[in-house]
């Protein structure tokens, strides 16, 4: 990989553009535009969240290469909102454009077993695992990673593509029910808890983290989020050096948030990467001096840093398409009166029309004066949309 020098900054007027039209670009397009920029999306959805607040969106395929000039014509840079976009996209535009992440990085992203061998190539530990990529491989699974999960080597996230396997006889049946594409046998372990750290990398290798977040999963996608994460300031200090190890191996310029699993021996293995603004970081939005979102701008834009300092501590809450509906599975308009009547609650929507099982519709941040604090008024949040309450 080759080395990425320190850019010239664009001035405010200027066009960044950024592939995909979710809430991480409407989110990415509202920082920038605060700082003068003009935002251009391109999305294959003509009315999806992002394009919804940008200045400009090209309706088109992801690989579509007369949308990709277009793209480069009009933007000085170019970012993407998820890692699914093709590698080969980001290589056309890098031709003649600034591309953060670069190509190479976000292609390691896109396939966990890539993932996993760089992450340990930083010397850094990941969970033990094995490459499933046929009924060979699967007849040969080391009896040491059971209980384990399944998961897909490309395309999963959300607790999409990966099923828990409890036995090697369970093993081939679930490999097919995932469609018999390559998977990675991952052994299930005993977590103490879920952290993830946000860190920002400039082109001239300067990085900032925010600090550690602590996250609650159900059924397999985020529920909450709890700023800062509620370890020791020695585990904190790993878990951020952990972040910037693996920036640094890729050459990272851009936003990347590293997710972590805590041991209940107190060890830090890396669950994956994600190379763009990340759910469980929302809340460095009113928690932090400096957000998420305005980093991505910052380093897209050729500026310096901002300093990710925590002005507040903060629980946040994601908001699926349950919330509107009632327990008998009538529609609803969620109370958002009396969400924002607690003390601390910021509410962020993110314009979808059609509320479904599991698509996150928004998110709540709910700032405290303490953690403790701003877990009890979440929890008063959640008790009003009818969310589960969070772990002590």
């Amino acid at each position: 990989m080759m080395t990425r020098g320190a850019a010239r900054a664009l001035a405010p007027g200027a066009w960044l553009g950024v592939l995909g039209g979710g809430q991480l670009g409407r989110m990415f397009a509202h920082a920038a535009q605060a700082l003068g920029y003009r935002v251009c999306v391109l999305d294959p959805a003509a009315e999806g969240p992002a394009g919804a607040v940008a200045d400009r969106q090209l309706v088109a395929a992801y690989d579509d290469p007369l949308a990709l000039d277009q793209l480069a014509q009009l933007c000085a840079a170019v970012t993407t909102e998820f890692e699914n976009v093709p590698a080969g996209s980001l290589e056309r535009l890098a031709r003649t454009r600034a591309v953060r992440p670069h190509a190479a990085a976000v292609a390691i992203a896109q396939d966990r077993q890539r993932e996993k061998a760089f992450i340990r190539s930083c010397g850094v530990e990941v969970a033990p695992h094995a490459a499933m990529a046929d009924v060979a491989a699967i007849a040969a699974a080391p009896a040491d990673l059971f209980p384990a999960i399944l998961k897909t080597v490309r395309l999963g996230y959300d607790g999409k593509g990966q099923l828990s396997v409890g036995t090697l006889a369970q093993l081939e049946a679930a490999w097919r029910a995932l469609g018999g594409v390559p998977c990675v046998l991952e052994q299930r372990l005993a977590l103490r808890r879920e952290l993830s750290v946000i860190v920002a990398r400039g082109s001239d290798g300067a990085s900032a983290t925010f600090p550690v977040c602590e996250n609650e999963h159900r059924a397999g996608i985020l529920a909450r989020t709890w700023l800062p994460a509620r370890i020791d300031g020695t585990a904190a200090a790993a878990a951020q050096a952990i972040a910037v190890r693996v920036a640094e191996g890729l050459e990272y310029v851009g936003v990347l948030c590293v997710e972590l699993f805590e041991l209940e021996d107190g060890s830090l293995l890396v669950n994956e990467i994600a190379p763009r603004p990340h759910n469980s970081g929302h809340a460095t939005i009113e928690a932090c001096a400096c957000s998420q979102f305005d980093q991505q701008a910052r380093t897209l834009a050729g500026l310096p840093l901002g300093q990710p300092r925590l002005l507040s501590p903060a629980v946040m809450l994601n908001l699926l398409g349950e919330c509107w509906f009632d327990a008998q599975g009538a529609p609803r308009e969620p109370p958002w009166e009396q969400v924002l009547a607690v003390p601390g609650a910021c509410l962020h929507l993110y314009g979808k029309s059609e509320p479904r099982a599991g698509r996150k519709m928004g998110h709540v941040t709910v700032l405290g004066t303490t953690i403790a604090e701003a877990g009890q008024r979440a929890d008063e949040v959640a008790r009003i949309l009818g969310l589960e309450a969070g772990s002590s």
